[in-house]
Order: C-alpha cells, then structure tokens, then sequence
C-alpha cells in the first residue's frame, strides 16, 4: 500500500487544508515511509508475545475501589451556599 500525491490532496481537501505542492510531496514521502515501517512491524513474529498496558511495570496508582458509608445529608448541605432542608439550590438556566 502507498500514498500518493492525489491521495494527499483527497485527504487535504476533506480537512479543508491548503498545502503547497512542495508540502503535499513531502507528506506524501512521509505517509510512505511510515507505511514501509509498518510493514515492517507485520514481519515480526507476535504469536507469543503477552499484551501490554505499559511498557513498564507500573503499580495501580489509584486507590482501592472499597465501599464506605456514604456522607450524611446534613453533611452535604451544611457548606452549600444555598439549600432548602433537602436539597441545593442553584440558579435557574432553563427559561
């Protein structure tokens, strides 16, 4: 598969870009090795490779998902700058 010039202007018109001739040629050389590259990567055997989240391995940097008592009611309200007994009260922004 290659990119050619016309499939570079296709794609340039569709995102509304102008790109001068010198430009278009110049991603058109780029796309092309990129894809090279890529087919390149096709080549290796993966069969037995595991997949990866990180390259590194990296401890869960989030903390543990454990279930606690939720805040009281009162809590809640008690710094909200507007509240009735049961619930915040906010601006209106529906007409």
């Amino acid at each position: 598969m290659s990119v050619s010039e016309k499939d570079v202007r296709y794609v340039a018109d569709l995102a509304r870009l102008r790109l001068s001739e010198e430009e278009i040629q110049r991603i058109a050389t780029d796309m092309n090795q990129i894809l090279d590259y890529m087919e390149q990567l096709n080549e290796l055997e993966t069969d037995n490779v595991e997949p990866l989240e990180h390259v590194i391995e990296l401890d869960s940097r989030l903390r543990k998902d454990i279930a606690k008592e939720p805040l009281p009611h009162q809590d809640a309200l008690k710094n909200a700058p507007d509240a009735d007994s049961d619930y915040f009260r906010v601006p209106k922004v529906i007409e």
